[in-house]
């Protein structure tokens, strides 16, 4: 079930027949509303939104050849996963979306820290997604980024 491939195009193309509609919908969607300075790209063998290293040189602590990781879409065996940064690291963020949820889907939320699972795939809320991808700039995520990684080196 899992979308090969090793660049965006070729993940888009190598999905099993079931899942190339919905996930090319949630692509497109992201991708439309996603704020200037964010790109789709390659990200951790997947398909991510990242701020490229011209905008944040630095790229991710964990693995700085790989840009900063904002956003992705996985194909994955049971489920379409949806991954936001930003739900992870600022509560009020995810307060919204988890309150907002239950408006554009009658599935209940299937989620864990940045990752929300879509097994039914005429329940993915693609306007909650497009609201969502809006909320934050660029500017704001590498702030907001930062202030997490300072935060959590001091606790050290």
């Amino acid at each position: 079930m899992k979308a090969q491939g090793k660049t965006v195009a070729e993940i888009l193309s190598n999905l099993p027949e079931d899942r190339r509609g919905p996930f090319n919908k949630l692509h497109t969607v992201i991708v439309e509303n996603l704020p200037k300075g964010f790109e789709p790209a390659m990200s951790y063998g997947g398909l991510g939104y990242v701020v490229p290293h011209r905008l944040y040189p630095a790229g991710y602590h964990c693995k700085p050849e790989e840009p900063l990781p904002f956003a992705g879409i996985a194909s994955q065996k049971q489920s379409i996963n949806f991954y936001h940064m930003g739900i992870y690291a600022d509560p009020k963020l995810l307060k919204w979306f988890v309150s907002e949820y239950p408006m554009h889907s009658k599935q209940k939320l299937d989620m864990g820290k940045s990752c929300v699972r879509f097994k039914k795939m005429d329940q993915i809320p693609y306007k909650l997604i497009a609201q969502l991808m809006k909320k934050i700039s660029v500017e704001e995520w590498i702030a907001t980024y930062e202030k997490n990684i300072s935060s959590r080196s001091k606790k050290r």
